[in-house]
């Protein structure tokens, strides 16, 4: 994000020297739309709602991601899809950059973070000077010290404790003897993650011992034969499940499990200042530890205040999201882990202070920042798709009154494709789906209503003003 020459760090100014002259040099001003090129290596939906809300601030946006298939295909906003090939993860991004030449990057998925960081590694200095792709890696996403602890849950978890941000009891284990040894110093139940994974995948509730050791092992190891080849038949991305299954064995931490309800933020920063950013608590997800469907906004003055120490201890740049825990009963607030991209709802906008995409265009481009209106002044958000694959959300806890469907507008095609899910396109895809709920019921676990009166006592329940 373009600032003053002044106000730049070494990198940034770096930067702007192997810039094309399309950057007004005199005043830090870009003098044409700013490129900004999407990272996604799976095909959620807020790439496109990410790319709607920065083309119509007037940005040019190119997405590289898997397709045919991805939702970006089917929105106006993208200027163009290039192909991001699990096979060649870092040729595809390294092609994708020459051919944009992008102002920034805002990666949109984990693996894709991962992605860069390691591109940035590869890339080989000349006479002392990092190369344009270098530059512009860290000119997105901050200072390079920061990526092996952005990456890792644990580190993350131990630098944030040593800013003072309550966290659970967390602890990496490398051997099964560790785990014998835990129940000494935590009680169980135990929460059990493992690194590079999201979307709820790789995390694991432990009420006993036997458990514990079972989720360990399996999230410890890589799958054998059978289980791989039930996933590449279970999965329409193949060419990702190889290359993950290649990848150096991820570390797995247990964490003291956290009696309460799910919370989050979603925040945009800038060389380690906090711009704007959005707290919610989860009303509704996918299953006990996956993705929300319904969240309630929410003041969030402790969550948003963990993330600006971290902005700032880390110097980071770009969008992120932090996972909390509120404690029922004593409503205090644990973070639980950190998602080093973008997160819902990063694109929609909720009021002054609240708008991530006009906190981020302002400091792209150097203009005034100019907030867009409110998209609802109501508490409950559902995210649209949230029958994408999963059921509906329960109307218990989404009264008309209180509650705003976050549908896409101007873009029926999306709406169209964001609606269908990819097994229901094929008789294979639905026997494929069918499948996949008996041997992965855990997957198909997606109507989990959180305990709407487990709120933090200094976060109440507020609606967006305009």
């Amino acid at each position: 994000m373009l600032g003053r020459p002044s106000e730049l760090n070494n990198t940034a100014r770096s930067f702007l020297e192997v810039m094309k002259p399309r950057l007004a040099q005199s005043n830090g001003h870009v003098s044409v739309r700013p490129k900004i090129l999407l990272t996604d290596t799976n095909r959620w939906p807020l790439g496109p709602r990410l790319a709607m809300a920065l083309t119509g601030m007037g940005g040019e946006v190119s997405v590289v991601c898997p397709y045919p298939g991805h939702p970006a295909t089917k929105t106006s906003a993208v200027r163009q899809t290039l192909p991001y090939l699990g096979r060649q993860p870092l040729a595809s991004l390294r092609r994708a950059i020459e051919t944009v030449d992008p102002d920034i990057i805002v990666p949109l998925c984990g693996r894709s973070v991962d992605h860069l960081h390691e591109l940035y590694k590869s890339e080989p200095a000349s006479g002392g000077k990092k190369s344009r792709i270098a530059c512009l890696i860290e000119y997105s996403l901050g200072s390079p010290d920061s990526f092996p602890i952005v990456s890792g849950r644990y580190k993350l978890l131990q630098t944030a404790r040593s800013e003072g941000i309550r966290i659970p009891e967390t602890i990496e284990i490398e051997t099964s003897a560790q785990l014998e040894h835990l129940c000494e110093q935590m009680p169980l139940p135990w929460v059990i993650k493992a690194d590079g994974s999201s979307g709820g995948r790789g995390v694991r509730m432990a009420k006993t011992m036997e458990e514990a050791r079972r989720d360990w092992f399996h999230l410890r190891q890589r799958p054998n034969l059978m289980e791989l080849i039930k996933r590449l038949s279970l999965n329409r991305d193949r060419a990702w499940i190889l290359s993950d299954h290649n990848r150096p064995l991820p570390r797995v931490v247990v964490q003291s499990f956290v009696h309460g309800r799910p919370a989050n933020c979603a925040v945009v920063c800038w060389q380690g200042k906090l711009l704007a950013g959005i707290a919610v608590q989860v009303v509704q997800a996918q299953g006990p530890t996956e993705p929300a469907l319904v969240v309630e906004v929410v003041e969030g003055k402790e969550m948003l205040t963990a993330a600006e120490m971290l902005a700032a201890r880390l110097n980071l740049s770009g969008f992120f999201g932090l996972d909390f825990m509120i404690e029922e009963g004593t409503g205090q607030t644990y973070l639980i882990e950190m998602n080093p991209r973008c997160a819902p709802p990063c694109a929609m906008p909720l009021g002054p202070g609240h708008d991530l995409v006009a906190a981020f265009w302002a400091q792209l481009t150097g203009l005034p920042l100019h907030e867009r209106n409110p998209a609802t002044k109501k508490s409950r958000i559902i995210y649209f798709p949230s029958n994408w694959g999963h059921a509906l959300p329960a109307p218990e806890v989404t009264p008309e009154e209180e509650t705003y469907y976050d549908v896409p507008d101007g873009e029926p095609e999306l709406v169209k494709e964001m609606l269908r899910p990819w097994s229901a396109r094929s008789l294979l895809g639905q026997a494929l789906d069918f499948v996949r709920k008996i041997v992965s019921p855990r997957e198909a676990e997606s109507n989990y209503v959180f305990d709407t009166s487990t709120r933090a006592k200094s976060d109440t329940i507020s609606l967006i003003s305009p």
